[in-house]
């Protein structure tokens, strides 16, 4: 991939997310008749947020899981699984969510690791992280915070969490080496990582990927199976696991991803 082609892609993934953050966030404000088609989206329909990005998120959350969240949270996931599922989060630690789009699994960590504890939202996005912002105030979630970056740069330091966790947007960036070496790299010893991820059969070559489906429609960009555990296990990362949930499309499935950085020991 050539870096004006990395570029193109990153900014096609950004506006796309925009505008879903937009899908939501207009109706609050919005008039009749203020549909962005240059952004795709409309305001008042979240379906448009949904399908602009792939639209793999309805009835990922348990019963009642979302109960007391805002529903602009809930409408604004567009992720493709439910890594609180798999995450096993404890009171006290500390969560970071890669790609936190509006905040539901950053203020769900929150209240999962409750007061003593903290949850971190990366996103690149500047309508998202609003989106995300306003509805941690309209939770009155305060263990939070929400920043603006990369997930190929996390601004955090070194060994600053304890979780990472992130849902169907790994498989969006066009460094992916570089987002599981800076997982490794912000994870304390002995944490550990519980993602949901679009995921390809290892017969799925990248040219089969691509006729599949988009990469900002999390299908084209999709690792492997192999080339995920093969990549984390480059990054350091060990009980490494990659497990099939369900279907997105022909051989290619909605996937749990679990890892852990070694011990000082």
């Amino acid at each position: 991939m050539t870096e004006d082609t990395s570029a193109d892609l990153r900014e096609e993934v950004r506006r796309q997310y925009a505008a879903a953050a937009r899908a939501v966030l207009e109706p609050m404000t919005a008039t009749p008749g203020c549909c962005d088609p240059a952004a795709g989206s409309c305001c008042g329909s979240t379906a448009d947020a949904a399908d602009a990005v792939g639209g793999f998120s309805e009835a990922l959350y348990r019963e009642g899981e979302t109960d007391g969240l805002p529903e602009e949270a809930v409408l604004a996931s567009l992720g493709c699984g439910n890594p609180l599922a798999v995450a096993d989060l404890h009171a006290g630690e500390r969560v970071l969510d890669l790609g936190s789009g509006g905040g539901i699994d950053v203020l769900l960590s929150a209240r999962r690791v409750g007061p003593s504890g903290f949850a971190y939202g990366v996103d690149m996005t500047d309508e998202m992280l609003q989106l995300a912002r306003a509805n941690a105030t309209q939770a009155r979630v305060d263990n939070v915070e929400f920043l603006k970056g990369d997930i190929e740069a996390v601004p955090l330091p070194d060994a600053s969490v304890d979780v990472v966790i992130s849902n169907c947007v790994i498989n969006l960036s066009t460094d992916k080496p570089a987002v599981l070496a800076e997982m490794y790299r912000v994870l304390v010893p002995g944490g550990r990582i519980g993602i949901s991820d679009i995921v390809a059969e290892d017969h799925m070559t990248p040219a089969d990927r691509l006729a599949a489906g988009s990469y900002v429609g999390c299908i084209a960009g999709a690792l492997s199976r192999a080339e995920y555990l093969d990549g984390l296990a480059t990054a350091g990362f060990t009980d490494a696991s990659v497990t099939f949930t369900h279907q997105a499309a022909p051989s290619m499935h909605s996937a749990i991803i679990r890892a852990a950085k070694p011990s000082a020991s």
